[in-house]
């Protein structure tokens, strides 16, 4: 146990010295009872801190990578990645990435910005999904004392089902429809694989090189992002005017300076009543159907015509015309004009010469 050891009697006698003199000052120091009392001096008020200045305005860019085509795709099970460049770059910089799923939020994210040079700093994430969908990412750089608030956001980003087929419908129907009509295949855009949307896909199988069926599969949607199965305009000097690539069995409408308007499956004439290739001009046009099954016919020469008929298939099976199917047929013969040119030919020259006079549907 500590002691506590008693102080010596000279420093109590100092101490008890000190208290004596205070309280006879604090007597002599004393107001008389009739003084007035003194009112304090108000306290001054505390300074007003000065405003923060508001900080300098700023830009953020997004760049989507790893998506496809025109419409920003990626097949279901891929992954795209988002690279962001924020100006100017400021130490300690961070944004808030929130990711969207059909509209609803799932994700939310916050990254460091690193600095790149010139000024600037970047970010980057990623996202993949394993079912079909729309995501959008938007992403905010908060307001700090030396930068504003800005924010940016990517563009929607289509997760996309790769295999489709006859009554197939939704989001990954509509992003091929949007595919193909980009490449002027005449398709609707109704999000449906309807009759339509299998005409325009077998189509775009005959100019890609892919086996000539009414479906899609991976292979068919890469080549479609990447912009494969376009047409190539062989005779742009012919002005407005109708191209048939035998090789391809495709028929496609040429606007002035080679701009392809509109490309159809068609079929061709068989090995033993083959097309008469050559350059052409529409010289006769008859609307509705004739006697031979043949519609909204338009003749190139003798008995040559491109027209509706009831049966197309996706190889050469015609006496020489140009088969196309019938609900197509309105629109070509709208299109076509009395004097139209129009240019038959195989992809590696060739072909028959011979007018046959018997030609027919």
């Amino acid at each position: 146990m500590s002691r506590v050891r008693p102080l010596p009697v000279a420093a109590l006698a100092a101490a008890g010295s000190l208290l004596s003199t205070g309280s006879a000052q604090a007597a002599a120091h004393k107001p008389p009872a009739h003084a007035p009392k003194r009112t304090p001096a108000p306290a001054p008020a505390p300074a007003t801190p000065p405003p923060i200045a508001s900080g300098a305005p700023g830009s953020l860019q997004l760049v989507a990578q790893r998506v496809l085509g025109n419409s920003a795709f990626v097949l279901v099970g891929g992954r795209f990645v988002v690279q962001g460049v924020v100006w100017p770059y400021v130490g300690g910089q961070q944004v808030k990435v929130s990711l969207y799923r059909d509209g609803r939020k799932v994700a939310v994210k916050r990254l460091g910005v690193v600095a790149v040079g010139n000024g600037s700093g970047a970010f980057r994430f990623s996202y993949a999904s394993s079912r079909a969908g729309v995501v959008q990412a938007r992403v905010v750089h908060y307001a700090t004392p030396v930068q504003a608030q800005f924010t940016a956001r990517t563009r929607r980003i289509h997760f996309v089902s790769p295999n489709l087929r006859g009554g197939a419908r939704g989001g990954s129907v509509q992003v091929l429809q949007s595919e193909l009509n980009a490449l002027h295949y005449v398709v609707p855009l109704n999000g449906v694989f309807d009759e339509a949307t299998g005409r325009a896909v077998v189509a775009y199988r005959k100019l890609a090189g892919l086996q000539r069926v009414a479906s899609t599969n991976t292979h068919f949607f890469a080549l479609l992002g990447r912009g494969a199965g376009s047409f190539h305009v062989r005779y742009r000097s012919d002005g407005r005017h109708v191209e048939a690539d035998l090789t391809r069995q495709v028929l496609a409408e040429i606007n002035p300076g080679g701009r392809v308007r509109a490309i159809y499956t068609m079929s061709s004439g068989k090995p033993s009543t083959p097309t008469v290739v050559g350059r052409f001009r529409v010289y006769s046009k008859t609307p509705g159907t004739n006697s031979h099954g043949m519609v909204d016919s338009n003749y190139f020469i003798a008995g040559y015509a491109i027209h509706g008929y009831a049966e197309v298939p996706t190889y050469a099976a015609s006496h020489g015309c140009l088969r196309v199917p019938i609900p197509n047929a309105a629109s070509i013969y709208g299109w076509v004009r009395l004097g139209t040119p129009v240019d038959v030919y195989h992809e590696g020259g060739g072909g028959s010469h011979h007018v046959n006079k018997r030609a027919g549907p």
